[in-house]
């Protein structure tokens, strides 16, 4: 049977060689990457090291959402801008960085904070959805739009010294909803309590581990659970999470409809 995934060339090759010698991925699966799209909400310190990773691995499309410019703030931690860029749309300055990364990948710049209105279009064009955002409102947005659509996620936060990872990739695993529902406070943020960046590079990074993972195929044993890392005593905590019944996203009773 003639795979559908597109060919790869002679420089494609040569570049990605040493992924390829992994049995997991191979020419098949360097293929498949290829064909795979990803959307990534938020441009910051997770999504400087996601898109860095995801372009460099060569994923077929990356759409990069942002509706920010860059500040001297975000340079200690985002790591795909520098002084150059201050003042210019992250979204479209991440382009022009990961083109010259790997002129492989299409990159489609999305210069706009992405809301509960406008995300199901965006969503229903690629393969999978990562959340980088440092706003609630907006992880409960792409959540939303990820469980109509039946599309997996990938979420990451880091707050100070302590960070989080959730990955939902099958119906039966529990949504953002259910850990945070919509009425949650949130206590702390990056703007009130400050985050070290080394941390968020930790979590980028996880995050684009998980997606290649999952565009490859191949199962995320952190599907389904919420890790949390304690970067000041280094320590990893796993909870495994139960779908909420009557969450109002996913459950039996969900106020969305697909």
């Amino acid at each position: 049977m003639l795979s559908d995934a597109p060919s790869l060339n002679d420089e494609e090759y040569l570049r990605y060689g040493r992924q390829l010698m992994l049995a997991e991925v191979g020419e098949a699966g360097q293929a498949r990457l290829k064909g795979k799209s990803v959307l990534i909400v938020g441009l910051g310190g997770l999504g400087s090291p996601l898109a860095l990773y995801l372009a460099g691995a060569g994923v077929g499309t990356l759409w990069l959402a942002d509706g920010d410019t860059v500040d001297s703030s975000n340079l200690p931690r985002q790591i795909l801008f520098d002084g150059e860029g201050l003042r210019r749309s992250k979204a479209e300055l991440a382009r022009e960085r990961l083109s010259q990364h790997n002129p492989h990948v299409e990159l489609i710049a999305i210069n706009q904070r992405l809301d509960a209105a406008s995300l199901p279009e965006f969503v229903a064009q690629v393969d999978l959805v990562v959340d980088c955002c440092d706003s609630l409102a907006s992880r409960q947005a792409i959540n939303a739009a990820c469980v109509a659509q039946g599309k997996s996620w990938i979420s990451a936060a880091a707050v100070g010294w302590q960070g989080q990872l959730m990955v939902r990739s099958a119906p039966d695993h529990p949504c953002y909803a259910c850990l945070y529902p919509a009425d949650t406070e949130v206590k702390e943020s990056c703007q009130s309590s400050g985050v070290t960046g080394p941390l968020v590079g930790v979590m980028g990074s996880l995050q684009a581990l998980e997606a290649l993972k999952l565009l490859l195929g191949l199962p995320s044993p952190v599907a389904g659970t919420l890790r949390r890392f304690d970067a000041l005593a280094h320590q990893w905590q796993t909870h495994t999470l139960a779908p909420d019944p009557d969450c109002a996203v996913c459950g039996q009773h969900k106020e969305i409809t697909p």
